[in-house]
């Protein structure tokens, strides 16, 4: 495939996953999936320890993390590990095909965690690093992989990431494992 052909394929990707509007059934199974989500994440989490209740009050540290994780994770890794990576819906990818490209999306998403932490993000390191989290964070991914190949829209994995992430951050422990 020459540049120009790859050029515009990630452009027609990004533009149908940022044009196409969830109807009701998306945001069902979005709903669904955030449910399962839940109850893997909080099982494994309290059970190993991962997860505390630890409810951040500061009204500044409130609106931070819901802007912040809007954007970071939320559009930048949905838009990269699953826009960019996987066949949109419109492709008609065979089967063979989705699971190829889902499995990669996945290993890329988790193995991105804590190299990060290695470069950019050396705050994160224990945390990115942690069995635990890189297991949630798998099984993250692979809901958000779901939304987005039911919906080929970008806007319900980002709701998902960012459901997730601002939970653990603001309820769960997460903020004060970060930022001390």
């Amino acid at each position: 495939m020459t540049d120009y052909l790859v050029g515009l394929l990630v452009a027609r990707r990004i533009s149908m996953a940022f044009s196409t509007i969830p109807d009701r059934t998306d945001w069902l199974v979005a709903v669904m999936l955030v449910l399962v989500y839940t109850a893997i994440a909080l099982n494994v989490g309290f059970r190993s320890g991962f997860l505390t209740i630890d409810v951040q009050t500061s009204k500044h540290t409130i609106v931070g993390v819901l802007v912040g994780c809007l954007l970071s994770p939320g559009l930048t890794e949905e838009l990269f590990f699953r826009v960019l990576i996987l066949p949109h819906p419109e492709e008609n990818a065979s089967g063979l095909v989705l699971w190829f490209w889902g499995c990669a999306s996945l290993a890329l998403f988790v193995v991105y965690h804590p190299l990060n932490a290695l470069t950019f993000y050396p705050v994160g390191r224990s945390t990115f690093m942690n069995p635990v989290f890189l297991v949630l964070a798998a099984v993250l991914g692979v809901a958000c992989t779901v939304a987005y190949l039911q919906s080929g829209s970008l806007w319900t994995p980002v709701a998902i990431h960012w459901l997730a992430v601002t939970v653990w951050l603001l309820l769960l422990g997460g903020y004060r494992r970060l930022y001390g």
